[in-house]
């Protein structure tokens, strides 16, 4: 497993054929981890890989009690999927880190 850094407060993680993309979003700005991912999508397309829209998802922790809506992250013109739970390297996340 490699982990390499990305714009500040995201990191991607790569292992085999799987990228994850984790970026931390402070005071609602989401704008580093977007850039990462849009920058992920771009040279995947320099590199002629072509991100597999249907696997792709996006999962959100977060505890605060009033949780704001974020925009959904876009990849060849489709909004990806945000999912409650994830396998990441064997191990099962939800949402709420149960």
């Amino acid at each position: 497993m490699t982990v390499s850094q990305g714009l500040p407060l995201t990191i991607i993680v790569k292992f085999a054929d799987d990228t994850t993309v984790v970026g931390l979003i402070r005071d609602d700005n989401d704008l580093a981890y977007r850039e990462e991912v849009e920058q992920l999508v771009r040279w995947c397309e320099g590199n002629n890989l072509i991100l597999n829209v249907d696997k792709t998802k996006e999962i959100i922790v977060d505890f605060r009690k009033i949780q704001p809506s974020h925009p959904p992250l876009i990849n060849n013109l489709r909004p990806l999927e945000v999912v409650s739970n994830t396998k990441f390297l064997g191990v099962h996340i939800t949402d709420d880190l149960t």
